[in-house]
């Protein structure tokens, strides 16, 4: 994906780059385009290891609020899956970092959405469940200061309480629509209101958690190759990448990019797997109250991280529109 915030490098200046920083020369292979927003490239370091080097965007570049030092929170939080508090959520090595910079072994396998299509359906639910108890065990990091909302503090976007993170959250997301000229198919003072109206629902999460909030598929990889079958005996998760969006909140706001992938409800086989191991989802109003908040808050990032990306795709933009009409409706909907 093309996108304005991107930085790109030469292979000379890649080389110089790690060499000043890592002390480590490396040579470019080739550039992951995957990516939608930090600019990533595959190097093989001097020494043979092969790596994945992820640039932040050029110093200058406007970027949303909440993504103002989300290159410092991914790299705290393969930090933390390195501790043995990590221990079960499998994600590549942190092998160097710097404030704009960051560099992770390559994992084995392949993204979960490039080989869907080729799962059977046993094998899809075996590797639901077994996303379900990876995400329990990474709802078991906590932030050490308990404070709720994004780690970085140049995002300014962290409170003692749920409530207050959460709609700090979201008028940063509608101070950027405003500023980007983001149309959100509705009033801000609505989303506002609704916002608000969850307030006791959202008061109910007294204990923050790491949430991911992007492990849509082609943030997940698994041990299939283009060469291999889908259904083998080894087939299982090789690692979770992409922690920028990471903030300490609700652990079912995890439930929304999960849905991106595959049923996330009460009788669904990742549920199951996030209970098996230790994790709790009670499906009660409240917490239906507030996936219906977490759905609006993606779909209003989706939208307005548009304007600073310059994307031009028109069936990516009508996707992230209706995607957000959809759950400003659901919210409406509980009135």
């Amino acid at each position: 994906m093309q996108s304005l915030t991107k930085r790109r490098l030469s292979a000379e200046e890649l080389d110089v780059l790690m060499r000043g920083a890592a002390g480590v020369g490396c040579r470019l292979e080739a550039e992951l385009t995957d990516g939608w927003f930090n600019t990533a490239y595959r190097v093989r370091f001097d020494d043979g290891r092969t790596a994945v080097v992820k640039l932040a965007p050029p110093v200058g570049t406007p970027v949303l609020r909440y993504e103002r030092g989300i290159m410092t929170t991914e790299a705290a939080v393969y930090r933390r899956l390195a501790s043995p508090a990590g221990a079960g959520v499998p994600t590549p090595d942190l092998l160097y970092a710097g404030e704009d910079f960051l560099a992770v072994a390559v994992l084995d396998g392949t993204p979960w959405d490039k080989v869907a299509d080729r799962l059977s359906a046993p094998a899809e639910s075996a590797l639901r469940r077994e996303l379900g108890g990876i995400t329990a065990r990474l709802h078991t990091l906590v932030p050490e200061d308990g404070r709720f909302g994004y780690p970085a503090p140049e995002s300014g976007l962290s409170a003692p309480g749920w409530r207050t993170a959460f709609t700090a959250m979201v008028d940063a997301l509608l101070a950027d629509a405003a500023y980007w000229r983001s149309e959100l198919g509705a009033s801000h003072a609505e989303i506002r209101a609704l916002v608000a109206a969850g307030g006791a629902a959202l008061d109910e999460v007294t204990r923050p958690c790491l949430v991911h909030f992007d492990l849509w598929p082609g943030n997940i990889f698994v041990s299939v190759s283009d060469a291999d079958g889908a259904d083998g005996p080894d087939l299982r998760i090789t690692g979770l990448i992409d922690h920028e969006r990471a903030f300490w909140g609700d652990p079912a706001a995890e439930l929304v990019s999960l849905e991106l992938g595959g049923d996330v409800g009460p009788d669904s086989d990742l549920v199951a797997g996030y209970r098996e191991a230790g994790g709790r989802l009670d499906f009660t109003p409240a917490l239906r109250h507030r996936l219906a908040l977490y759905g609006l808050y993606l779909g209003l990032l989706v939208v307005v991280e548009c304007g600073p990306r310059g994307y031009e795709d028109r069936d990516h933009l009508a996707w992230c529109r209706t995607y957000l009409a959809e759950r400003v409706a659901a919210l409406r909907a509980l009135g």
